[in-house]
């Protein structure tokens, strides 16, 4: 049982971690496409 706790523990923290890195990823995307030049071509 205890098994089973730290596995389900383990996964909720990775799955935290995964969409910290997916936030801040889609704000560095948006950031970087705000502050481009326009493509006038």
């Amino acid at each position: 049982m205890k098994k089973l706790l730290v596995i389900a523990a383990l996964a909720a923290v990775g799955y935290v971690v995964y969409q910290q890195i997916a936030a801040a990823k889609a704000e560095q995307d948006l950031w970087t496409e705000a502050t481009s030049a326009p493509d006038l071509r």
